[in-house]
Order: structure tokens, then sequence, then C-alpha cells
């Protein structure tokens, strides 16, 4: 089996590329990244198993049908994700973006390679109590200039589907949480494990501490993405992928748990205008999919929280 990533030395591409080896021993792992953010370390201790091959470089510069070539599936996962920085560099998140998405699609089609599809249910930022796959255009108001283009992409690959027989899957992943080697910490739960640990505010934005959100476990995330490579389902269909929707103070209430007490500021930011709303999964379930249970949040935050726990020892727990 052969598989190629894109992105791969990011926070859900440097877990993936080390559960390959467990999930399909003696596989071909092809990573690509351009070291945009310098994460290095992520190609540490590579387990054994697997034949690992690194490309470093662009793949809107790339000659990618080559490299895709006889695998059995492309995850693409490289993108600028900084969802409430991408006010600050729009054109360049919707340059990269889109045209990353538009070469690595454009390569699966020419090589008969299915494509898996990373979106954001920030697409929604709808004023519905629960909104699933189904619902209308109207239902669809991405708050950020990433999830504005994670829809153009998505509808890129639809018109590639038809037009080119592009194979894929589209799934729509809540907020993810959880440790990896190349893990960031710009994203609620772990930018809050990151704050709470150095004794630092924990910043809330002003609206969203009630306010209920989706949220993904990743564990739960390479799971799926091997679930959809083994049954080959690879439908040209969106699903929602989460394993919870919660509040940000259930999120809070765990870190406390673990991190000890710290104080909460609330702060401004351009993502304002989304209500509450909770994302439904029961697609994606009815696939034979099983997430984990709630008790993945404690989890995560444990597992952020020990692997920080040395780096602020003078903080009072």
């Amino acid at each position: 089996m052969k598989i190629v990533v894109t992105g791969a030395l990011g926070h859900i591409g440097s877990k993936l590329i080390r559960e390959l080896p467990r999930l399909h021993p003696g596989c071909e792992v092809v990573m690509i990244d351009d070291f945009t953010v310098q994460r290095y370390p992520s190609l540490f201790d590579l387990p054994d198993g697997a034949r690992y091959r690194f490309i470093e470089g662009d793949v809107i510069k790339l000659e990618l049908p080559p490299v895709f070539e006889g695998a059995d599936m492309v995850v693409h996962l490289a993108a600028i994700t900084n969802a409430a920085g991408s006010f600050e560099n729009k054109d360049r998140v919707e340059y990269i973006n889109y045209n990353a998405t538009l070469k690595t699609a454009e390569a699966c089609a020419k090589t008969g390679v299915p494509m898996f599809y990373i979106s954001t249910t920030s697409v929604y930022g709808t004023q519905e109590k629960l909104v699933d796959e189904n619902c209308p255009e109207s239902a669809l108001q991405p708050q950020s200039p990433y999830a504005e283009t994670k829809l153009r992409e998505e509808k890129l690959l639809m018109q590639l589907g038809r037009e080119r027989g592009l194979d894929f899957m589209i799934c729509r992943f809540g907020t993810i949480y959880g440790a990896s080697p190349g893990m960031r910490f710009h994203t609620a739960v772990n930018k809050f494990c990151w704050q709470a640990v150095m004794g630092q505010p924990v910043t809330v934005w002003r609206t969203a501490l009630h306010q209920m959100r989706p949220y993904l476990f990743l564990d739960d995330a390479i799971r799926a993405m091997d679930f959809v490579l083994s049954k080959k389902l690879f439908d040209r269909g969106i699903y929602n992928v989460l394993t919870m929707n919660a509040t940000v103070n259930t999120i809070l209430d765990a870190i406390k748990m673990h991190a000890g007490n710290f104080n909460v500021e609330f702060v401004e930011t351009k993502i304002m205008n989304q209500l509450s709303y909770e994302v439904a999964r029961t697609k994606f379930e009815r696939l034979g999919f099983v997430f984990s249970g709630a008790d993945s949040l404690q989890k995560a935050v444990a597992g952020t929280v020990h692997l920080l726990g040395n780096a602020n020892c003078a903080r009072a727990k």
C-alpha cells in the first residue's frame, strides 16, 4: 500500500505518518512538506514498519503526478490553517490554500488516485442549533478567509469530480484537540492548555464561553482517514467528522482538572458573529464509524498538559 500525505509534518500529518505503519505494516509513506513553519522534529524517530520517503517542496510548484502514481490515497493537508490569523494575510491564504488544493486534485484526477480532503466545520457559521451536510446554502456562512477558501475548494473538487472523474471524500473536521509531534497551539483546546501551563491568562473570545462548537479528537481524525482508506469510501460526498460538540466552558473545566486554576481574559476577535451551533455527525456514523467518547477530551488535555508539565515548574499547581 502507498499513501501520499501533503503537509505531512503538521499537527495532523505528523501523527498520521506515525500511525500508518501500525495500521498498514510495510506500507510506503510519501511525505511532502515545504517547511514553511519549520517543523523539522516531525521527522524525528519515525517508527519502523514503513518505507518512508520525504520530499521537501511546495505542492503548487512540484510535479505531482509522478509522485502520486500508484498510490492508494492522497491525504491533502498542505494549507495555512490559522483561521483567526487569516484576516491579516487574506490574499496569501486564498492563493496558497486554493492553488495547493487545485494542483493536488488535478494530479489525483490525472493519475486516478483518490483524494482525502480535509475541510472544516467552520464553513457553517450558522444560527441554526444543529446543522448537517444537507443544510441549505444560507447556512454556509464561513466567518474567516480560511473557511471561505475551504468552501471554494469543496466546490472545486465537486467540479473536478464531474468533469475529470476525480474520486474523493470531503471531511469537515471539527477543531482538533490532542498532542502530536508537529502540533501548534493556535486553536482553542491546545492554546488553552499552553496558556494555563505557562501561567498566562487563558484568552477566550468575549462571546464564546457558553457557545457550542464542534471538536475532533486527533485519534478520531486518524482513525477516520484510515476508515475511508480501508473501505475505499471515496464517494465524492461531504461528511462532518467530530468527536463532540462542547462549550468553551466545558473545555476550561477539563483543563483546570489537570493544570490547576488560571485566570480567564476575555478578548475581542474578528470572528465574533458566529452564534452557538452544533454539528451533526450522523452521516459519517452511518458508514460504520464509531467515535471516541466524551472522555477523550480529558485524555487529550491530560496528555498535552503532561507533555508541557516541566516547562514551567515555577508555576504553583
